[in-house]
């Protein structure tokens, strides 16, 4: 939802949790299955799928960011990977439904509905606030 990866090898990759491939090809077969995501051939390389989000899977982001909410109070983590739950959290249900509705226009087709910075922007712009700051102070 957060990193806009929806090839096997970009999630494979970019997996902050090391994810191994078998575990990952085993996921994201059982969330196609469950309906929660989507699997089309890659129209620009004959070996590789695309995956999205689904409406039903869409639906999920206030619950989503609820988890989100209790994980910052209740389990360890660094400012980096809880920024945007945090500023889901104090974005409210407006945020999440504007959040909903880029995810539909992004994954769905759906006609876009807002102007200015999205709110994946605005998670990324929180997110890269953290980050950066730890990347300078690493070279050091």
């Amino acid at each position: 939802m957060f990193g806009n990866r929806r090839t096997y090898g970009a999630l494979l990759s970019a997996s902050d949790e090391g994810i191994s491939s078998n575990l990952l090809a085993d996921r994201l077969k059982k969330l196609v299955d469950t309906g929660l995501l989507t699997k089309a051939d890659d129209p620009s390389h004959k070996q590789k799928a695309v995956y999205s989000l689904t409406e039903k899977s869409i639906s999920l982001v206030p619950l989503f960011v609820q988890l989100g909410a209790w994980g910052r109070r209740w389990l360890p983590s660094t400012p980096q990977y809880s920024v945007r739950a945090q500023v889901l959290e104090e974005g409210g249900p407006e945020m999440w439904f504007r959040f909903m509705d880029e995810l539909r226009t992004e994954y769905l087709g759906a006609r876009k509905t807002y102007d200015g910075l999205t709110v994946a922007e605005e998670l990324q712009a929180a997110f890269d606030a953290q980050v950066i700051p730890v990347r300078i102070g690493e070279r050091r």
